[in-house]
Formats: C-alpha cells, structure tokens, sequence
C-alpha cells in the first residue's frame, strides 16, 4: 500500500496510546511516604525500647554483633587480649578508617554494649583495650 498524505497524516489508531496526563503518571505525594511498621514476634506486642526496634530490623545477631564474621566480634575479641589492639590493627582487621573505629568504640562498645574500653599509649602508640572493672 502506497502512502498518500491522507494516510501518512493519520496514525492508525490501534497502534497509538492515549494521551494522559502528568498528574495521572505521576504518584500522590501522600502515597509515597508510606511507613511499613514491622510486627513484633508476638501478636498485639509493641517493641519496649530501642534495641528491640534495631533487633527486629536487623538479621539475627547483627544487632549485638555476635557471630564468628562480624567485625564487632573481631575487634572485641582484639580489644579482649592481654595486649589489646593498636589504631593501625584495628584499621587492617576492620577495612575501615580511623574516624569510623574511633566511632565504634565510643558508642557500640562503651555506650550500647556498656564495655570498659581503656586507652593507652605505649611506646608512641595508642593501644586500646577492654578492661574488666572489679565486681563484675
């Protein structure tokens, strides 16, 4: 079939879409911040505190840093050693940098985890170490 300006002028009507508007594609705004509350392990049950919101967020002892890869359990497990652990050993176990470490010791293991954290320097080092407090 040979196009002829009446046929090249008319798109053929089942190939087209229809036209809609911008509001119509666009998402309401009030539907676009919906907040999905999680469950609690009990039916009816509302989390107590903090900790049990991050619990129920986080996979199974990620939240306490128990388990044999976190590295929350691998500085611990430095910080625990006689010796304790330099910046630099802590960075190399890590992968992260000194501000992030810093971070870490200061608020998951002193005040989350409630742990004893003491700093010393040794030689021109600073070695950080968990110190058990007697009456514990």
């Amino acid at each position: 079939m040979k196009r002829t300006a009446s046929t090249a002028a008319k798109p053929n009507s089942a190939k087209t879409k229809p036209k809609t508007s911008a509001a119509k594609l666009a998402p309401s705004r009030s539907l676009s911040r919906v907040v999905v509350a999680h469950s609690s392990k009990k039916a009816g049950r509302q989390p107590n505190s903090k900790a049990e919101l991050v619990a129920q967020a986080q996979p199974h002892g990620a939240a306490s840093g128990e388990g044999p890869s976190s590295k929350q359990s691998q500085v611990i497990a430095l910080l625990k050693s006689g010796a304790g652990a330099s910046m630099a050993q802590l960075i190399e176990v890590t992968g992260w940098v000194p501000h992030t470490v810093r971070a870490m010791i200061s608020t998951a293991l002193r005040r989350r985890l409630g742990l004893n954290v003491e700093l010393k320097v040794e030689n021109g080092v600073r070695v950080y170490r968990i110190v058990e407090v007697a009456g514990q």
